[in-house]
Parts: structure tokens; C-alpha cells; sequence
């Protein structure tokens, strides 16, 4: 069991978090928004809060999105943009995200999955493959798309959000990659049709919400669903030069859960790593964010 903290950011820093809120940087941007982890008490007073922050997200009551988030507006400050630019480098891989203030709170990246965007990177270079084949699952923008592109893997992204897909390519032109194959499906839908295929990968990397939608009404529900779609991964995964990654969102899960998950599909891997993947605050808190369990297949 581990704590994995971020550990190479530049243009991010988690300000002060709680009262069911965080303040963070991004870039030279300093944005207030909910965090429903966050049951402690603020370590700075509030009039640093509404000094600091140049957009804050208000949450319209009643109101949610499919799979749970608060729906609301942003308040903007004189200056702030609705869309600005971050950069994220590990080693020689140089990432670059289009970031945006939507009606869900979200800006476009998950800070802390950096320690698994530095795994995949790792990971993708030492494979004994010259061109290792990457299925990044509910892929959203597409950080870990774009990590294992860097490092020189084939990449499928899934995910059943078109206009997330559009987002996903902006970071991959932003970045100065290119040719990620794009696949706006429901990501059961696509493994169904990928075991069928006989089609293996090198690298799996799934990040599913609670809740969610594909793009022909599908519904996703986490508890009901997580055991099939792992049934599929331990089929499209291939024996050996491999990885998976599983990253869980849902507070009601464990690390544990996931550990489970992968001794009962995948029962031949030893070698795994699980926990969770928090991120430190200037006041000493830490902010926990999701739980992760991550294997290599030699």
C-alpha cells in the first residue's frame, strides 16, 4: 500500500484545500473549486481564498452531470481566460495541456495522475518491443495517451465524449506528437469487439468514472460493470511485455478493492503496486484524489 504524491510539477501547486473546497495553480492561474474530499477545515483565511483566486467555480443547486460532478459557473476575475496553456516534463518527455474552465469544475487535467503518466513513460522504454501497443481506456484528454505516445508506444484512446476526443488532439498537436488512433465508443462495447478480434496490447490503461454514458446511451455503472470490462483486459493484455494501470475515482472504493480485482483476473502477476495518488498542500495536508494498482509483465 502506497501514497504516491507528484513529483515533478512546475506549473501546478495545490494551494490550501477544505470546507469542501481546494485552491490550486495552474500555470500562473490560480483557480477555487469543489472538492468533495476535502471534509477538513481551510488552513488559510478566507479573504486569502477571494484574493487569491482568478476564477472561482459556483455550483448551481439541483444541478449535476451524468456521472455525479457539480454543475455551476465560473466567476472570472479581470484577466482570467477561459482557456490558457500548461506544460508537464519528466525526463524527455515534454507534455503540453489546452486547459478550459467547463460547466463541471474540470480544467481538462487530473494533477496527480503525473505519477502515472511518469510510470507509463518508464515503462513504454524499457518494454523489449519496438513499437509497444498502448489501450488507454475512458481516456478523457488524454494525458496518459499522450505519455505513452512520447515514449514511442502505438496509442488506441477510448472514449465516448467527441468533443473530449477534439480536447485529446489539441494536447497530442500541443505537444508535438502525433498519430494517436482516436475511437469515440463505449469503452465495453469497444473491448467486446476487441476480444472477438483476437487483438492484443502491450499496455492498458483504465480510468473509468463512477458513472458515465457512451456515446449510443450506454450506461456505465462502476460496481456493476468493472468486473467484465477487467474480464476483457485479461484478455486483450499480452502475457508478457506488458502493464496495466486501473485508476479508480469512486469514493466508496478501496485501494484493497482494486487489488482484488487484479489477483482475481490477472492471478498470475506477483509483482503489483497500489494505493493511493494524493497531493501534498503548502499546510502539510495531503489531498487524496484516487486510488490506483499498477503491474509490469516481464
Amino acid at each position: 500500500m502506497q501514497l504516491l504524491r507528484p513529483q515533478h510539477w512546475k506549473d501546478y501547486e495545490l494551494i490550501d484545500s477544505g470546507d469542501y473546497e481546494k485552491l490550486e495553480r495552474f500555470g500562473k492561474y490560480i483557480i477555487r473549486r469543489p472538492e468533495p474530499q476535502a471534509v477538513w477545515r481551510k488552513s488559510l483565511p478566507e479573504k486569502e481564498w477571494e484574493d487569491a483566486a482568478d476564477a472561482t467555480f459556483k455550483k448551481e443547486k439541483g444541478k449535476t452531470s451524468q456521472d455525479g460532478n457539480d454543475k455551476g459557473v465560473w466567476v472570472q476575475k479581470n484577466g482570467m481566460p477561459d482557456q490558457w496553456f500548461i506544460n508537464y516534463q519528466y525526463k524527455e518527455m515534454k507534455l503540453r495541456f489546452r486547459l478550459g474552465l467547463t460547466s463541471f469544475k474540470h480544467v481538462g487535467v487530473f494533477p496527480e495522475q503525473s505519477e502515472n503518466w511518469d510510470f507509463i513513460y518508464d515503462t513504454v522504454r524499457s518494454l523489449n518491443v519496438s513499437e509497444p501497443k498502448v489501450l488507454n481506456l475512458f481516456a478523457y484528454t488524454g494525458g496518459a495517451s499522450i505519455a505513452a505516445k512520447s515514449a514511442g508506444a502505438d496509442v488506441t484512446h477510448v472514449d465516448s465524449v467527441k468533443q473530449v476526443i477534439t480536447w485529446s488532439r489539441e494536447n497530442m498537436d500541443a505537444s508535438d506528437l502525433h498519430d494517436i488512433r482516436w475511437i469515440v465508443e463505449d469503452a465495453l462495447k469497444f473491448c467486446r469487439r476487441e476480444v472477438k478480434r483476437g487483438k492484443k496490447y502491450n499496455g492498458i490503461i483504465l480510468d473509468p468514472p463512477a458513472y458515465g454514458r457512451g456515446p449510443d446511451g450506454e450506461k456505465w455503472i462502476l460496481e456493476e460493470n468493472i468486473a467484465e470490462i477487467m474480464s476483457l483486459c485479461a484478455q486483450l493484455l499480452e502475457e508478457s511485455n506488458s502493464f496495466l494501470i486501473l485508476n479508480l475515482y469512486s469514493m466508496g472504493f478501496s485501494a484493497v478493492i482494486a487489488d482484488n480485482l487484479i489477483k482475481d483476473y490477472f492471478p498470475d502477476v506477483k509483482d503489483r503496486t497500489y494505493g493511493e495518488l494524493i497531493v501534498p498542500e503548502k499546510s502539510g495536508k495531503n489531498l487524496p484524489l484516487s486510488i490506483y494498482i499498477r503491474f509490469i509483465r516481464k
